[in-house]
């Protein structure tokens, strides 16, 4: 056992296990994200009976789960490939060109799934254009790099432009949005336009 410790802890193995430590951390991500969503969407809108509800449940989960996987391991390949031909440097544009390759390959077949993961990803990186705050979400130093949440003032702008757009495509370009989302604001703002007595009112939707 010793033995084996030393080996994984070898700093000539290092880059090379990380990318099988990625994949590990990827697919157990994907299961403990989606499992609890898809989950919650079958109770909500699931049609169908509870077997078939269990399949969409098992095949959104493995599907999430399973891309992650193959996205972050691809990723830290692509990088340790990058680094090696550069004389084993890293340079600025060996994460951009990673995750554009890693993307394409894993994410760029359009699925429900894929979409959601994309849009998420897409949220992200049009958020972190907000000018940021001036102290850190967390003072406890927990890494090299602690996120700085964004300026209250201009957060508050770009939620208002964010959701004046999304309410007015939900009314204007419904076909639009992504399937997931439409169903939730179906479910929000015209299912709760219509009920023919208590129970419909409050207990269920007509």
């Amino acid at each position: 056992m010793s033995s084996l410790n030393s080996w994984l802890l070898d700093p000539a193995l290092h880059d090379y296990l990380a990318i099988l430590k990625g994949a590990r951390n990827g697919f157990v991500y994907g299961v403990k994200v989606r499992f609890p969503h898809a989950l919650i969407m079958a109770i909500l809108f699931g049609r169908g009976d509870w077997q078939s509800r269990l399949q969409v449940i098992y095949k959104a989960t493995k599907q999430h789960a399973l891309n992650l996987a193959k996205f972050v391991s691809l990723y830290k390949a692509l990088l340790l490939v990058q680094k090696k031909l550069n004389g084993g440097k890293e340079r600025s544009a060996d994460t951009f060109i990673a995750g554009l390759l890693g993307g394409y390959v894993v994410f760029g077949d359009r699925t429900a799934i894929n979409e959601q993961i994309v849009l998420y990803v897409v949220s992200r990186v049009l958020a972190s254009f907000i000018p940021r705050a001036g102290a850190p979400y967390s003072k406890t130093p927990s890494s090299a790099v602690r996120p700085i949440p964004p300026n209250p003032r201009y957060f508050s702008i770009f939620a208002a432009l964010s959701w004046g757009a999304v309410m007015w495509l939900f009314k204007h370009r419904g076909e639009t949005i992504q399937p997931g989302m439409f169903n939730s604001m179906t479910y929000l703002y015209r299912d709760s336009e219509a009920w023919k007595d208590l129970r419909t009112l409050f207990w269920h939707n007509t």
